[in-house]
C-alpha cells in the first residue's frame, strides 16, 4: 500500500515537472489592491501581447454598466448555427457567470455587437485599457467581434493589474451596479488557507515580431484576477508562454500553476 501511495506521489510530481518544462513563466505580478504597490514582480512584465479571454472581465463591466447585461444569471442566450464552437460546452443557452466560467466567445461577440463599435471603442478608450486599438485584424474591419482573438488590442501584465485595481477600487468611470455584477459573475476557487480567488484565464496562439502566427502553434496563457482575506484584496497576474506545442489550453495550465503558487506567496504577506 505504502509502495503504491509513493507511486501515485512520484506519477503527480511527474506530471507537474513535465508541465514546467513545456513553458515559461513570462511574469508573475501581485499587487496591494488598496494601496497600489507592487508586492512581487517577477519576470517581463512590460512587454504587450493579446489579453485573449481576460478581456472577457473588462467587457463583463461593459456588459453591465449598458444594461445589456443584467445579472449573473441574466440575459441568457441561446447558441445559434454560426456562432463560435470551438468547444462543444460553448453549443448551449448562456448566462453572465457560465459565459465567464466557459470563456465562451460568442457570448463576448454577441455583446460587443449589441454595444456598437463607438460605444466599444470609448469604453476601451475610457477604461484605459492596454494598448486601445480595437481596429481588428488588419483590412478587415473586424474589431469589434475580433480585436481581443490575437489581432490589434494589447496589453501587458502590469498594464492588466492596473485595470484590475481599477476594478477592485471602483475607480472605473461606470455604475456601481457595473462593479457589483462584475464581482459576482466572477469565477471563483476558494484556497484552504482562507483566501477566495476570483480569476479568467486567456488562451491564444503565440506572435511572430512581424505579427504574424508562431509556425510551432506554441501558446500563451493567463491567469488573472484577484485573492480576497478579511478584507484585504490583492491583484495577481500570471503569464506563460509555450517552449513547445502543446495540446492543452495555456491558460488552464497558467491558472493551474497560479493556483498552485498562491497559497504560498499569499501566506508570506
Amino acid at each position: 500500500m505504502f509502495n503504491r501511495i509513493i507511486a501515485v506521489v512520484l506519477v503527480a510530481l511527474a506530471g507537474t515537472a513535465a508541465q514546467a518544462a513545456h513553458a515559461d513563466v513570462t511574469c508573475s505580478l501581485l499587487v496591494d489592491a488598496a494601496s497600489g504597490a507592487e508586492l512581487l514582480h517577477e519576470g517581463e512584465c512590460d512587454r504587450a501581447v493579446t489579453p485573449a479571454s481576460t478581456f472577457k472581465v473588462p467587457l463583463a463591466v461593459m456588459g453591465f454598466d449598458s444594461d445589456i447585461l443584467v445579472d449573473a444569471e441574466h440575459p441568457a442566450w441561446d447558441f445559434q448555427p454560426g456562432f463560435a464552437d470551438w468547444m462543444e460546452n460553448w453549443k448551449t443557452t448562456v448566462t453572465p457567470r457560465y459565459w465567464l466560467d466557459k470563456s465562451v466567445v460568442w457570448y463576448s461577440q454577441e455583446l460587443t455587437k449589441k454595444l456598437g463599435m463607438e460605444k466599444f471603442r470609448s469604453y476601451v478608450e475610457a477604461f484605459d485599457y492596454g494598448n486601445k486599438d480595437v481596429s481588428g485584424n488588419s483590412g478587415k474591419d473586424d474589431g469589434l467581434t475580433q480585436a481581443w482573438l490575437g489581432s490589434s488590442l494589447k496589453i501587458t501584465p502590469l498594464q492588466q493589474a492596473a485595470f484590475l485595481k481599477k476594478l477592485l477600487d471602483r475607480s472605473l468611470p461606470v455604475s456601481g451596479k457595473a462593479f457589483d455584477m462584475t464581482y459576482a459573475s466572477m469565477p471563483q476557487t476558494k484556497l484552504d488557507s482562507g483566501w477566495t480567488v476570483s480569476g479568467k484565464t486567456g488562451t491564444s496562439f503565440l506572435s511572430n515580431a512581424d505579427g504574424s502566427k508562431d509556425a510551432q502553434k506554441r501558446q500563451l496563457g493567463w491567469f488573472v484576477g484577484w485573492a480576497e482575506k478579511d478584507g484585504r484584496k490583492i491583484v495577481f497576474v500570471r503569464l506563460i508562454e509555450d517552449k513547445t506545442k502543446q495540446k492543452s489550453f495555456a491558460g488552464m495550465r497558467a491558472k493551474q500553476g497560479a493556483l498552485e503558487w498562491l497559497p504560498g506567496v499569499l501566506g508570506k504577506l
